[in-house]
């Protein structure tokens, strides 16, 4: 399965983590790939509030994962940022519970396919005149979706 969705600002971003994380469930890896400041984290926003996790999302840039635990018994949300990993093997030391929880990975290209037979694969994209401008700006962004593995059959997004 292949998506190409157009999001006109970072509350429609969070919009699509919303419908995205409600359809998450334990196990599940959602690979984010695009450039600063495309929407990586505002996706993931959407994601925790889907998942009805605790405290607010942010980026993990610097302390590379972040534990959102639930607040409705469901699984934890795993938000990992892997621009400052130099290969899987370090992702691999952080000792995330895989199978236990939602894990989303920002800067992930080179860094998953390893980890998982089933993961979603989504590339965030500024058009040209937006990514010249300042990276917080909001604007419209392109999300390419491409599901990996047979997890993603159901997937809906409409």
């Amino acid at each position: 399965m292949s998506t190409v969705l157009p999001i006109a600002d970072a509350a429609a971003m969070e919009r699509l983590g919303e419908r995205l994380g409600a359809q998450l469930r334990a196990g599940d890896l959602v690979a984010l790939d695009g450039p600063l400041g495309a929407g990586k984290t505002t996706l993931t926003r959407g994601i925790g509030v889907a998942l009805g996790i605790r405290g607010p999302v942010t980026s993990p840039t610097f302390v590379l994962a972040r534990t959102h635990p639930s607040l409705t018994e469901g699984p934890p949300l795993v938000h990992v940022d892997a621009y400052r990993l130099s290969d899987p093997l370090e992702l691999d030391d952080l000792d995330i519970d895989f199978e236990a929880s939602v894990v989303v990975v920002e800067w992930a290209a080179g860094m998953i396919e390893g980890l998982a037979r089933d993961w979603l694969s989504i590339e965030i994209e500024r058009p040209a005149a937006s990514a010249d401008d300042d990276p917080d700006a909001d604007g419209p962004r392109i999300v390419s979706i491409t599901a990996q593995g047979d997890r993603w059959a159901d997937l809906d997004l409409a």
